[in-house]
């Protein structure tokens, strides 16, 4: 028995062995990890919640922090957001989250994030910045985003799936 458990001494049983290994790999490989309807929003963090500007819906995924905890409970919300610079749009928060400030340098289209503890960002255009905000989340796919937004003031509603 305990031969039967030894590895292979010629060179057809290393080969079997690593074709074996092969086959395992590939049909692990080809099964889709975190595979979800695409109705649904995908997290890579935490977990995701939906943002919806009139008819577009967009998955925004998580950070898992305090303050994202803090602005899951106020959701379902809806907020009529202003423009600012041509690349965000900002709303007040009905009441203050905890912080975790940090300089993010590099803003990517689709950042949401917190300036101060009780204002909202939906950034639409990379930039870089010197400011600081704690990190809520990001879009998972920002294409569309700038249109979906606008020039005026929408009302961006925050749901859970």
């Amino acid at each position: 028995m305990l031969r039967d458990l030894a590895p292979p001494r010629t060179a057809r049983g290393a080969v079997a062995v690593l074709a074996l290994m092969q086959a395992f790999i590939v049909a692990a490989a080809s099964e889709p990890i975190n595979a979800m309807p695409s109705s649904k929003p995908v997290a890579t963090k935490e977990r995701a919640i939906w943002m919806t500007v009139e008819s577009r819906r967009f998955a925004v995924t998580l950070e898992g922090n305090a303050t994202t905890r803090a602005f899951v409970e106020l959701l379902p919300a809806s907020f009529d957001m202003v423009e600012l610079n041509g690349n965000e749009k900002y709303a007040k928060l009905p009441r203050n989250l905890p912080t975790a400030a940090e300089p993010v340098g590099s803003i990517r289209a689709g950042d949401v994030l917190l300036y101060g503890d009780d204002t909202l960002v939906v950034f639409y255009e990379a930039l870089r910045s010197g400011y600081s905000y704690t990190r809520i989340g990001r879009v998972e796919t920002p294409a569309g985003l700038r249109a979906a937004l606008g020039r005026g003031g929408p009302r961006v509603s925050f749901s859970l799936p």
